[in-house]
């Protein structure tokens, strides 16, 4: 069985649980509190952080990367596009995503009071993702896919990180809905996240 090193709070953490929980299958989320890890973290991630997959002999960190593996490893339902250019592409809005948006998470979690540049940053990115979702359900078209799952413990926690949307934003957020009423995305919720919004 898998086990999932997963902190309690994490964004990181959560898109992993998403996607265990999409794939419904057997596995252990072992629970983590960020401020007070336990010693075999740094055990098996030289950086001290979560989450970390543990499947047998396998030791995996970094999300998106724990994310393929389990995406390669049980195939259905497939969250990376089969054909190798749209797998290519969802690679780089992968990776887009990592340096325009979650590069900003650790200033919003450790000084929320002083983040503001930050807040305005994240808020102006994903206004530009809105006008996508007139056209289509999901970021990758009409199936939701890896990268929804990336961006969903964002869009959960934009109360918390007290990011308001402009108005113009609305088609983003229905899209949010979307995500959030999926019973992969209820089911890999934590307590302390469900009490993130509103």
């Amino acid at each position: 069985m898998m086990n999932l090193y997963s902190g309690t709070t994490d964004p990181f953490s959560h898109r992993c649980r998403i996607v265990l929980f999409e794939k419904g299958m057997d596995f252990q989320v072992i629970d983590v509190d960020l401020f007070n890890k336990p010693e075999d973290i740094a055990v098996i991630n030289p950086y001290n952080r979560v989450p970390v997959l543990v499947d047998r002999d396998l030791v995996l960190y970094e999300s998106n990367i724990i994310n393929e593996y389990i995406d390669e490893r049980f195939p259905h339902p497939q969250l990376m596009p089969p054909d190798p250019i749209m797998r290519a592409r969802a690679r780089q809005l992968l990776h887009t995503f990592e340096l325009e948006l979650f590069s900003h998470i650790d200033a919003l979690e450790k000084n929320p009071k002083g983040a503001d540049k930050e807040r305005a940053h994240v808020r102006d990115q994903l206004t530009q993702l809105a006008p996508m979702f007139t056209k289509q359900k999901f970021l990758l078209g009409d199936e939701f896919s890896m990268l929804d799952v990336a961006i969903a413990p964002l869009l959960w926690r934009l109360d918390h990180y007290g990011i308001e949307l402009p108005r113009s934003a609305a088609p983003l957020m229905k899209y949010a809905e979307r995500i959030f009423s999926r019973q992969g995305f209820i089911d890999a919720m934590t307590p302390s996240e469900k009490v993130m919004r509103r």
